[in-house]
């Protein structure tokens, strides 16, 4: 395959929209160079830290959010199962066990190739979707971390709904 590489001007660099958004909504962030950011966002269950990675070679701004959940050695397979449970549930994004430190991770992009500009909703969606499926998915973690539970029980146990009002 032929690398064909486009030299495009953008207006702005994609991570200034994030960096506004992060001051708009006054998230703390730090912007540790041009292509990276990271944000710190507190949910319902945990604190996520958000890292944001423009990719200039596929003009792809990525997204990948962690929480604090270390997964031992011994429980390392089930958690493979249970993520592999998960994203066949998602339907944007996907979680890793990210093997360098074994951490849960999920991760998205959005490609703006061609130039395309990202807008202040595109981003905010970005942010909310990685939080979102953080906080839906996190008990699961817990459970069969902390609770000893098997991977479909602990997915079994989070996609419960309840209806109506107590």
């Amino acid at each position: 395959m032929t690398d064909v590489h486009f030299a495009l001007e953008r207006a702005e660099h994609p991570l200034d929209v994030l960096e506004r958004l992060a001051s708009l909504n006054e998230w703390s962030f730090d912007r540790a160079d041009d292509d990276e950011m990271s944000v710190s966002v507190a949910g319902s269950w945990a604190q996520y830290h958000v890292a944001f990675t423009w990719i200039a070679d596929v003009e792809a701004l990525h997204v990948a959010c962690a929480f604090d959940l270390k997964v031992p050695d011994r429980r390392r397979t089930e958690m493979m199962q249970l993520v592999s449970l998960i994203n066949e549930q998602m339907w944007l994004g996907h979680f890793d066990l990210w093997k360098a430190e074994n951490v849960i991770m999920y991760r998205h992009g959005l490609l703006l190739a061609g130039g395309a500009e990202p807008t202040p909703g595109q981003c905010e969606v970005l942010m909310k979707t990685a939080v979102n499926a953080c906080e839906r998915y996190y008990q699961a973690f817990q459970f069969l971390l902390w609770a000893g539970k098997g991977a479909k029980e602990a997915l079994d146990s989070v996609l419960f709904e309840t209806q109506g009002h107590a």
